[in-house]
């Protein structure tokens, strides 16, 4: 079994203005960052090589970052003790703080790559029921089965 992981967010201004210029002059080098992470196996991708432009919600200014890892370890020393941490710092600078459920973690076969369909569920899941093994989140972890 792998970990997958949905993280969303609301932006503060459109990806090509002033208020999200300096998130998105690090996309590039955290992307790559993951990709060389120990543990990293998939990330959704749109065309340009983020996902910037993949629309999971009515509202547009929410992006999702869909991700697979080999484990909840892994994850954990790229999200928190890697140089991704100066973006989670800085958060609050491009993205409004969110109401409900943002981050969704959730065991998949080797192989599977999630669909943005499958991570709203998990999202859906998390908000309506709290963590399960269903979905769950960094402070309940439940293990693989």
């Amino acid at each position: 079994m792998q970990l997958a992981q949905v993280n969303i967010a609301r932006a503060k201004g459109p990806l090509d203005g002033p208020v999200m210029a300096g998130f998105v002059a690090r996309l590039d080098e955290i992307n790559a960052l993951a990709e060389r992470s120990p543990g990293f196996v998939w990330r959704l991708q749109d065309g340009d090589g983020n996902a910037t432009a993949i629309r999971a919600y009515e509202d547009e200014s929410i992006l999702v970052n869909l991700s697979v890892w080999e484990s909840v370890e892994a994850l954990k020393a790229y999200a928190y003790h890697s140089t991704h941490i100066e973006l989670l710092r800085d958060r609050q600078l491009w993205f409004e703080k969110f109401e409900g459920a943002y981050l969704a973690l959730w065991w998949v076969p080797a192989g599977h790559r999630p669909s943005v369909d499958e991570a709203k569920q998990r999202l859906a899941h998390l908000e309506a029921n709290g963590p399960t093994p269903f979905a769950f989140t960094f402070r309940e972890l439940f293990p693989s089965e």
